[in-house]
């Protein structure tokens, strides 16, 4: 191997008892932090993601060397394959249904909270059979604040996530419900409980997902790091999966960078904060 490399004896020998150079050994201390980020994000976060925690906590890196590392030892993102790609599971409604107009425009931003919220409908297998999710997204901080889980496409199954997001927080009249075309979201009883509510329904254009794009990149990543990166045995176990993933992960621990890298719950917090009158 040393004539193949055309290295001489004295400088094998020298190199076998050299130290780890001072860039090594700063890889082996970031490779240890990358670690536990990876392992709490349950092994999803890419190295975007991985770089801006290691920010946060006061790391100074760059992001190039945080993916050489990811790299080298095997670590990757679960998003790779899902998200970003159009997954509502709602049948398509018929056009005289779909009479909202849309009043978001793309527009994937609010002012405050309880302004606008985003709806959508997914799916995930069982050896059982299917359950299909539905979740409501406030706009605003990303959060998901109404959320159902059934075994089948029910037209209650959008009004049930609705009416949970109303009881947990009470939206203002005048508050936008934004969807895509579906039979679920153009229910008789899911207009019941807007009209009551006074909430203003929405849709974007038949056949066109990007106007729904900021309820379907979640959507999205729900299914690339939960739904399809575990094999359900039940329904239960699944419905408990996707709540964990809803509810904890993507509410509290994952860093949205339409959020300044925060998330859902700390950028409500520091709003909060922020909002908070001072004492003279």
């Amino acid at each position: 191997m040393r004539s193949a490399l055309g290295a001489t004896r004295q400088g094998h020998r020298a190199w076998r008892k050299r130290p780890p150079s001072a860039r090594d050994l700063r890889d082996a201390e970031l490779a240890a932090a990358i670690s536990e980020i990876y392992a709490a994000s349950r092994g999803t976060y890419g190295a975007p993601k991985v770089f801006a925690e290691l920010r946060r906590s006061g790391e100074r890196t760059s992001r190039k060397r945080v993916a050489r590392i990811m790299r080298d030892n095997g670590w990757a993102g679960a998003t790779g394959g899902g998200a970003g790609r159009p997954m509502s599971a709602a049948k398509p409604a018929a056009p005289q249904a779909n009479a909202a107009p849309d009043l978001v425009r793309r527009e994937f931003r609010a002012d405050g909270p309880n302004r606008a919220r985003f709806a959508d409908i997914a799916y995930a297998r069982t050896h059982q059979g299917w359950i299909y999710p539905a979740v409501v997204m406030d706009i605003w901080s990303r959060r998901t604040v109404g959320w159902s889980m059934v075994p089948r496409m029910a037209a209650e199954l959008a009004d049930d996530a609705l009416r949970m997001a109303i009881a947990g927080r009470r939206p203002p009249r005048g508050c936008i419900r934004h969807s895509g075309h579906g039979s679920q979201h153009a229910s008789l009883p899911l207009g019941k409980t807007m009209r009551a509510a006074g909430i203003r329904p929405s849709m974007g254009p038949v056949s066109s997902p990007w106007d729904n794009a900021a309820m379907e990149s979640p959507m999205g990543l729900i299914k690339a790091e939960c739904v399809h990166a575990r094999t359900f045995g039940t329904r239960d176990q699944a419905a408990l999966e996707i709540f964990e993933c809803i509810g904890c992960s993507c509410n509290r621990v994952r860093i949205h960078s339409a959020l300044g890298n925060l998330s859902p719950e700390e950028f409500e917090a520091r709003h909060t904060e922020d909002a908070a009158p001072r004492a003279a």
